[in-house]
């Protein structure tokens, strides 16, 4: 359900204005224009709204890598990423996410399809990210959304005797598995050395909000202490439980938009939902560093 406009007056002088998406999670961001230097009442009025709504969509934003870059250093250290290009070599900070092939041209095969599963960012890093930042360049005529799913509510709408359950298992996660479980090609054994298996607690405390959180995903292979299968199985069946339409927002890109969300309690994935062979998607990605979960 949408929402009556919030008007933000910074300090500085800016008025931002923040429009509620859904009852799930989402704000609109207008008034501001992120290719400008951020001043530190901006900021604080942006994070506020970030912790609140989870991700924000900053409307009609015309930036250039430099821009995006600029912005994003803001919020913490930019991630570098194991992933690679077609041609081996390593993904830039501020990298093209897109369905052009080889050719340039709009492709229903694009290099890797592990965005279209559910998964919270760099989980498989000892230090997963705090944030993604993803600006629309070009979009299809219709379509193309992406979906993000509400963590959080995921958790809380579980029942006592399954919170107990999952108080203490840890869950772990690793870009082979990620590979493995989304039928893409496999890791390099250079990839296996840069991104070992690392373990994260199944529920996670939010670091800023202190409320509890599933933390899961395509990035998980099992559960520590528990047979392999039994551990997957726990897993798909959180992720189909936290996937359900209740907890889930889908968002529907405009031109322009800057959307940045909240790693730490949100899941997302792409839809292919439009021809991909025929209309070009392309948008700019950045990843912020977190902290370590507990």
């Amino acid at each position: 359900m949408d929402g009556a406009v919030q008007t933000v007056n910074c300090d500085d002088g800016t008025t931002m204005q923040v429009r509620r998406l859904s009852d799930v999670m989402g704000a609109e961001v207008t008034g501001v224009d992120l290719s400008k230097p951020l001043t530190p009442a901006l900021k604080n009025a942006i994070m506020a709204a970030f912790l609140e709504h989870h991700l924000l969509a900053f409307r009609g934003q015309d930036l250039s890598p430099e821009a995006q870059h600029a912005f994003t250093k803001h919020f913490g250290d930019i991630e570098g990423h194991v992933a690679r290009l077609p041609d081996g070599e390593k993904l830039p900070l501020v990298h093209v996410v897109n369905n052009l092939g080889p050719d340039g041209k709009p492709t229903a095969q694009p290099h890797s399809t592990g965005n279209y599963f559910w998964h919270t960012d760099k989980s498989y890093h000892d230090v997963p990210s705090l944030a993604t930042l993803l600006h629309a360049l070009e979009l299809p005529p219709k379509g193309g959304d992406t979906l993000f799913c509400n963590t959080y509510r995921a958790y809380e709408s579980l029942s006592d005797a399954r919170k107990t359950q999952l108080a203490n298992l840890r869950a772990v996660h690793s870009w082979e598995a990620s590979r493995r479980n989304t039928g893409n090609q496999p890791a390099s054994e250079q990839q296996k050395r840069e991104r070992p298996p690392v373990s994260h607690p199944v529920v996670r405390t939010h670091p800023d909000t202190g409320r509890k959180l599933l933390y899961i995903g395509i990035h998980t292979s099992h559960i520590e202490g528990m047979p392999e299968a039994d551990g997957k199985a726990l897993l798909d069946e959180l992720l189909e439980h936290a996937a359900q339409d209740a907890h889930v927002y889908r968002h529907e890109w405009h031109e322009g938009d800057l959307c940045m969300w909240d790693n730490r309690c949100l899941l997302h994935r792409a839809d292919d939902n439009y021809d991909m062979g025929q209309h070009r998607r392309v948008l700019h990605r950045t990843v912020v560093r977190g902290t370590v979960p507990y």
